[in-house]
């Protein structure tokens, strides 16, 4: 018997039908222009001619059957050709149909194909099989194979490894790497054991650890049966297309039943006879991976306390005894009460039974079982181990030399024997440092390490071992890396190494355009990685106004152009546009105006615009705007229309009829006016004529404003002539105001404070006004109505403040006068000097000396004379102005 995916109707391109119909050819072969696309082509213009003529069979039947067996020649070799092709598992595979889903595709006959075997088991059950479903899934699907560490993508034919952990797929010269510098990095931390000791390698995702036995160096399938296991197109990728038959976990002794798989082997299927957890109850037919059950009757097992049984309902183990019971001790001497989940205890009492030697009691405390040996019998020899006494009699000290191996391996002890350990060797002995570039004699415990620091560059070729005493096996680097990782989110949290850094572990998530379908890809893929394909139906809202948008498929971008009937209704009449939607329709953008011949023309752009509804053309029988006839017209066109016949309407006066050509009465377009004027008489007061012609009942009440100035003479004010006529005196007051601030002045000089009214204002100012002494110093606020008969008087402070000012005015003219006199005699007495010394001869140097004495003497006087008239009066006026700006302060 064929396998499941061999069989007919499973695979192979074979329908269930028959082997009739042949089947549909991959996608890549439809695309290619060929031979085989030709012959397809050719077949299936055959079939349609065949299915859909109506006339009768062709006469040549063995030439349909050629035609039909060189298409199926030629269908088989282009399905050679794919499988020989390297085609990537990351690549999108068409489906079999638009409108049909995607389990009934290629696709899913292959999963169907694996699943067989243990959906017989389960009756068709298939909740077992999600998480294995969902690692077969993604082979199939854009993108969701990538391998961790070179984050490309995995495809069909190229050799990868599985991690039987997390069931991740990996290329396999990557994971060769990775294990190699994993364990190079791992082993060289330390300089003991470098090189030597055989460390593990984790799993790039997960982090399990694996031997360095474990490296893979060969390619297998899933199942680990196959060595580099072909590609099939109608298997899963990298997969033998046996019976996967590993060892289920937890171990039950039956193996899986699917078909080789990636991701984890589904529970168990079979059905197996098992009792109960207690054992009480009969065996009941359960599935293997969920053999335990409760027959929920009490379990009453012997706790181990021994006293007690178990209370509890049917269960697994069970729990300690939660009572109290009296407990014998270790060796049984005492009793006493203690919890029965803990009965071992001890008394703290000494044993004291002999020993074996007969000589001695045994002094452990509290035990059971036979007691220890004696402990003098052990050892009975010195401690140089040159004599021996039986354990009756105590071991003396020989007195002879150690000579015991030191811990140095090289020399022994030189002391006399001794109890304890011997001490620490201290012999000099000429010692090499570690990195054997000195010598010197040292102690032989203590090891020599110099102050040389190794130059050598570490493993990442950036930075100095700078080591002392580095014996050449340099540690690997322990700075940080640091370096933006090819995602560009994140740095590398790597040591510093050599090369490239490994890529970002992180991984982030692909949504569809609806959220519903998630793609869970490496950092930074994130951006050339198109969304996944999606079953759902699109979610997005419309963009145009009907309710919802044609049914389709999630999908990335923008929605198709709605198709629907637009159904607006019209503008203008009850009709609704039969045209189909035109909400948003690719239109020309403008062209812009080219700024001179430099500037070259672009390609025109197009721009998405909502179009208006076309005009209505629906037929609608109207009559004309004098209801003479009645014609049809188109609806966007429709309305009154004349017919060239006299209107006949009647005049709005009820005494003659419109002479006019037929035509439509609107507002603005009526029929004619009767041209006399009215004559009925007018309300009494108004001066106003009639403004209607000839009509008939009552005239309207008139409209017209009547012009005049209000009672301040400055506004000008129009009042309804129909309100002034009718209102009384008080009203007719109040119409007449501007209802602003009255603008005259009062005898007072301020402003009237009264709404504008007529006759004389009022003479009562309350305004406030401020009154001074004749000092200028005390100030009071009154009304200016009461202002003439109120008068503010000096006080005593201001006489005093007075006499003060006076009294420094004095003292500055008396100081100006001193000032004034002491110039004038320095101007005399330099007079007489210049005077006495005319008389004699003076020399050149004598006379350039006195002109400059001359005039300095002079630029003095002139400061003087500007100090004396110019800064003391300014100095005494502001000392005056502070002097009464304290005094009225105070």
């Amino acid at each position: 018997m064929e396998p499941a995916w061999r069989q007919q109707g499973r695979g192979r391109g074979r329908s269930q039908e028959g082997h009739g119909e042949r089947s549909r050819p991959p996608q890549k072969e439809r695309e290619r222009p060929g031979a085989a696309a030709g012959a397809w082509a050719a077949g299936r213009g055959a079939r349609t001619k065949t299915a859909t003529a109506p006339g009768p069979e062709p006469p040549q039947g063995v030439s349909v059957q050629s035609k039909f067996e060189e298409i199926r020649k030629s269908n088989q070799a282009a399905a050679q050709r794919l499988v020989e092709s390297r085609i990537s598992s990351s690549s999108s595979d068409e489906d079999d149909d638009g409108d049909v889903d995607h389990k009934e595709g290629k696709t899913g006959k292959i999963l169907e194909s694996t699943f067989t075997t243990y959906t017989d088991q389960t009756g068709g059950d298939s909740t077992g099989l999600v998480r294995t479903g969902q690692y077969v899934s993604d082979l199939f699907q854009s993108g969701a194979l990538t391998c961790l560490i070179c984050i490309a993508s995995v495809k069909r034919t190229q050799a990868v490894w599985s991690c039987s952990s997390c069931f991740s797929l990996f290329h396999l010269p990557c994971i060769q790497k990775w294990a190699r510098d994993s364990v190079f990095l791992v082993s060289s931390v330390t300089d003991e054991d470098f090189g030597q000791k055989q460390h593990p390698w984790p799993c790039p995702k997960c982090r399990a650890e694996y031997p360095p036995s474990a490296t893979p160096n060969r390619y297998m399938c899933y199942c680990g049966k196959l060595q580099d296991p072909p590609a099939d197109p109608w298997l899963v990728p990298h997969s033998c297309g046996s019976i996967c038959q590993k060892e289920l976990k937890p171990t039950c002794g039956h193996t899986c039943l699917l078909l080789c798989h990636p991701g984890p082997c589904p529970p168990c299927p079979k059905m197996v006879s098992v009792p109960c957890m207690c054992g009480k109850a009969k065996p009941l037919p359960r599935r293997c991976s969920n053999k335990p059950w409760s027959c929920q009757q009490q379990c009453g097992k012997l706790l181990l306390c021994r006293q007690h049984t178990c209370s509890q309902p049917c269960h697994t183990e069970c729990s300690p005894c939660p009572r109290v019971s009296v407990q014998r001790c270790v060796c049984g001497r005492e009793k006493a009460e203690r919890p029965c989940a803990s009965p071992r205890w001890t008394c703290q009492q000494v044993c004291g039974s002999v020993l074996s030697c007969g000589n001695h009691t045994c002094e452990v405390v509290c035990h059971d079982g036979v007691c220890p040996p004696c402990p003098r019998s052990v050892s009975r020899s010195c401690p140089c181990g040159k004599s021996s006494l039986p354990c009756t009699e105590e071991v003396l000290l020989c007195g002879d030399t150690c000579d015991r191996r030191l811990s140095c391996g090289k020399h022994t002890c030189s002391m006399r024997c001794h109890r304890g350990s011997c001490e620490t060797c201290r012999q000099e002995v000429e010692k090499e440092c570690r990195c054997g570039k000195y010598r010197k004699l040292m102690p032989c415990h203590r090891e020599y390490l110099c102050d040389s620091k190794c130059p050598k560059t570490r493993s990442c070729q950036r930075h100095q071992c700078r080591r002392k005493c580095c014996p050449g096996n340099c540690p690997p680097c322990d700075q940080s890396c640091g370096r933006t990782l090819g995602c560009r989110n994140h740095k590398c949290p790597s040591v510093c190494h050599q090369g490239s850094c490994y890529p970002c572990p992180e991984s982030v998530e692909v949504r569809c355009s609806c959220g519903s379908t998630v793609l869970s890809v490496p950092c930074g893929r994130e951006r050339s990685t198109r969304p996944p394909r999606c079953k759902e139906p699109c979610r997005r809202p419309p963009s145009c106004h009907h309710p919802t948008r044609e049914a389709h498929r999630c999908h990335p971008g923008p929605c198709p152009p709605c198709r629907q009937t637009c159904l607006l209704p019209l503008p203008g009449c009850s009709h609704t546009c039969p045209q189909s939607c035109h909400d948003l329709v690719l239109v020309k953008s403008q062209q812009v105006q080219l700024a001179g011949p430099w500037e070259q023309p672009t390609e025109p752009a197009f721009v998405k615009k909502a179009l208006p509804c076309p005009p209505c053309q629906v037929p609608i029988p109207t009559a004309c705007y004098g209801e003479h006839e009645v014609s049809p017209v188109p609806c966007h066109r429709q309305g009154p229309f004349s017919c060239r016949r006299p209107c006949g309407r009647p005049l709005t006066c009820g005494n003659h009829t419109c002479g006019r050509e037929c035509h439509l009465v609107t507002d603005g377009n009526k029929c004619e006016v009767c041209e006399d004027g009215c004559s009925k008489p007018r309300p009494p007061g108004c001066p106003h004529p009639c403004p209607r012609p000839c009509h008939p009942g009552d005239c309207p009440p008139c409209s017209q404003m009547i012009r005049q100035r209000c009672h301040c003479k400055i506004s000008m004010l129009y009042v309804e002539c129909l309100k002034l006529t009718s209102a009384d005196e008080q009203t007719k007051v109040k119409l007449s105001s501007c209802n602003n601030q009255c603008p005259k002045e009062l005898n007072c000089g301020h402003r009237c404070k009264q709404v504008c009214h007529p006759g004389v204002c009022e003479e009562k100012c309350q305004q406030k006004v401020k009154l001074r002494c004749p000092c200028k110093r005390i100030k009071k606020e009154v009304p200016c109505s009461q202002s003439a008969q109120c008068v503010v008087q000096c006080d005593d402070a201001c006489r005093d403040q007075q006499r003060k000012v006076s009294q420094l005015k004095e003292a500055e003219q008396r100081a100006a006068q001193e000032e004034e006199q002491r110039k004038l005699q320095e101007e005399l007495e330099a007079f007489e000097k210049r005077q006495q010394r005319g008389g004699g001869r003076r020399s050149k140097k004598r006379g350039r000396r006195e002109e400059v004495d001359e005039e300095r003497l002079r630029a003095e006087r002139w400061w003087r004379r500007c100090t004396a008239f110019v800064l003391l009066p300014l100095g005494g006026a502001l000392l005056s102005a502070a002097a009464y700006y304290l005094l009225t302060t105070a």
